[in-house]
């Protein structure tokens, strides 16, 4: 094992196919950090090594560059999480279609201070980068116990984790595609204490190519493919590697179990789907991950 420095941080982001455009307004934020006492990893994704640094902004070049192909996304986030927890007292994890706030890697060492995990608030913004007004993240003050088996708000764009808590989660499963919730997950009910900072540190940039989104309208496949992953990721927790602790287990197969009804609702009947759908966009949004699957306030939809 590489032993790790107390304040030592390593910031992480994976590079793929289809992210080109957003690189340069990206790694200009990295360089604009009021905290540079970092390394910077990148993993990158079936592309040219070469041709992803050309991209980035001027003077900005990786402590440790990961070069994949044949893995899948998951893969080849927990093999970059498996090389730094042993060489690192702290891993920031961002997504290279978004933008950090200057103030990204100062924050995260700060709640990293008092906390085993810190997410922060995301400013949602379009394509373009233009503010749509919304703001990512729980509600101020709301306790995040209650909230983690239904929803996330720990994504690896907004978190930080202590290498210890990472190691603690090892082995990581790649069956499923939310390794962030996962990540979150494991941490929290093997007793680590998560924090969340609500002011912004990053801009959050909504478009077609999004894994999970917020904003509304939702569309009825965006609904049925988050279903289909949200009942993925809670198999895949309760049948996984690790034993899950029987304090929370009950916990999380009561959120399973919602979840396989409401996708067994809406597989089984396209009218109903649409009802939801349509019942869904007019509610008022919670701009939170997986917010769209088993609304418990229509639950006479999906459950009859």
């Amino acid at each position: 094992m590489v032993s790790a420095t107390r304040n030592s941080l390593a910031l992480y982001t994976t590079i793929y196919p289809g992210v080109e455009q957003y690189l340069q307004a990206w790694s200009s934020s990295v360089c604009q950090q009021t905290d540079r006492d970092f390394d910077l990893w990148v993993s990158v994704d079936s592309m040219e090594v070469d041709e992803v640094l050309r991209l980035f902004a001027s003077g900005l070049r990786p402590h440790h560059v990961i070069h994949s192909t044949g893995k899948s996304p998951t893969e080849i986030r927990i093999q970059a999480i498996e090389e730094m927890v042993n060489r690192y007292a702290a891993v920031v994890f961002v997504d290279a279609d978004d933008v950090l706030h200057p103030s990204r890697i100062e924050g995260a060492r700060h709640f990293l201070g008092k906390s085993d995990v810190a997410g922060c608030a995301l400013e949602i913004v379009d394509e373009n980068g233009r503010k749509t007004g919304a703001t990512f993240g729980p509600r101020f003050g709301e306790d995040l116990a209650p909230l983690l088996p239904s929803y996330n708000v720990f994504g690896l764009s907004n978190t930080a984790y202590r290498s210890e808590v990472l190691r603690g989660c090892l082995p990581l499963s790649s069956e499923t595609e939310m390794l962030d919730w996962q990540l979150a997950t494991l941490a929290f009910v093997r007793g680590a204490t998560l924090a969340f900072d609500f002011t912004p540190r990053m801009y959050y940039r909504q478009y077609a190519g999004n894994l999970a989104h917020v904003l509304p309208p939702f569309t009825a496949h965006q609904v049925s493919l988050a279903a289909a992953r949200v009942l993925a990721h809670y198999r895949c927790l309760l049948n996984g590697a690790h034993d899950f602790p029987s304090a929370h287990r009950n916990t999380w197969i009561e959120a399973e179990d919602r979840a396989e009804a409401f996708n067994e609702t809406i597989s089984r009947s396209r009218e109903r789907l649409e009802v939801y759908v349509h019942a869904l966009n007019r509610l008022r949004p919670r701009y939170v991950w997986w917010w769209c699957v088993a609304h418990p306030q229509l639950e006479d939809i999906w459950r009859n």
